[in-house]
């Protein structure tokens, strides 16, 4: 099933090339899920999908990433990057707590817009270990398909409106929309696509660190919840609710290593050029695994998530946008 869905959304991203097969994915894997159901016995094939093989795909996203050339970038733009979605990622989450958005999803909201959009939520979802799974993520991915294709007619247009060169435009398109390939429908249309393709897998590089600086500060968490439980329980409690987060997920370590590989010049250059094929069908495949677990009922009575989506763009939006402004 998995892989029947696989190819008819590469099928389709050739057709509308702003969605990546992986938003396609899931998308269907939700459509299927709510309108013909999902049998029980496809389960455990596509639980594996959904966890087993999104954690390959995860890794070899770091292949993708030439190291040398995001370096290139020049520390303006780094420096841009940087700020632009350490900020979203922290306030996105302050302003979900107060729009009374739970927890998990505002987390995964706050990561989807700030790094990679669906790569990003599929890979902090992993690590994290929510409550709300499905829920949160099914609401990151929304907003991402919803806030990030319209960035693609919206982000050329301001540009132009305000009078940015197409240098700051590759770099504010980079640094502000979500998804890959919405970045290289953008760079595409206005002759900015290396750059503007640079720019974002700069922004890439971020997943390593902020999903491993999520896992221990959450780790952190449990382990006082945990503490608290036993003295509450006299110390006759073994900690039996639950496994400890890993400070560093195995494949979020794996991404990283596979990024440093990169960066040596050592892997042939046939195999980098075959590799986002490969990540892209593998990415497929596990978020339509993660798209049958999605609930559309739910979804739509996701108001708040929605606005959410708009707070956190508008952020990274304006915060890159003053940056190019200044340093670029």
């Amino acid at each position: 099933m998995a892989v029947v869905a696989t190819a008819l959304s590469m099928i389709v991203n050739r057709y509308v090339p702003a969605l990546s097969p992986a938003v396609i994915a899931v998308l269907a894997g939700a459509l299927m899920a709510n309108l013909t159901g999902i049998g029980t016995r496809f389960r455990p094939g596509l639980a594996f999908v959904s966890r087993r093989v999104l954690r390959v795909a995860i890794a070899l996203l770091g292949l993708q990433i030439a190291l040398p050339d995001v370096l290139g970038l020049g520390w303006r733009t780094l420096a841009i990057v940087t700020v632009a979605t350490g900020l979203t990622f922290v306030t996105t989450q302050l302003i979900g707590r107060a729009l009374g958005v739970s927890p998990g999803t505002s987390l995964l909201i706050a990561t989807g817009v700030s790094i990679c959009g669906a790569a990003a939520i599929a890979a902090m979802r992993e690590s994290a270990g929510l409550a709300d799974d499905d829920e949160a993520a099914a609401s990151a991915l929304g907003v991402v398909v919803l806030y990030g294709t319209a960035a693609i007619p919206l982000v050329p247009l301001l540009g132009s409106l305000l009078g940015l060169s197409a240098a700051q435009l590759g770099v504010w398109t980079g640094a502000a929309v979500h998804e890959v390939a919405q970045v290289a429908a953008i760079g595409a249309a206005s002759g900015v696509l290396a750059g503007a393709v640079t720019v974002k897998l700069g922004r890439v590089v971020l997943l390593a660190p902020i999903v491993a600086l999520t896992s221990y500060l959450r780790r952190g968490t449990h382990d006082r919840r945990l503490g608290a439980h036993d003295q509450r329980l006299g110390g006759a409690n073994e900690r039996k609710a639950g496994a400890r987060p890993p400070i560093v997920p195995l494949f979020v370590a794996a991404f990283l290593a596979m990024v440093l590989l990169r960066g040596t010049g050592l892997v042939p250059e046939a195999i980098t050029a075959a590799v986002p094929a490969l990540t892209n069908v593998l990415m497929a495949a596990a978020l339509f695994g993660l798209g049958t677990g999605i609930d559309l009922r739910k979804l739509a009575r996701g108001g708040r998530a929605a606005l959410l989506g708009g707070f956190a763009t508008a952020i990274i939006a304006a915060t890159s946008l003053a940056g190019v402004a200044v340093l670029v």
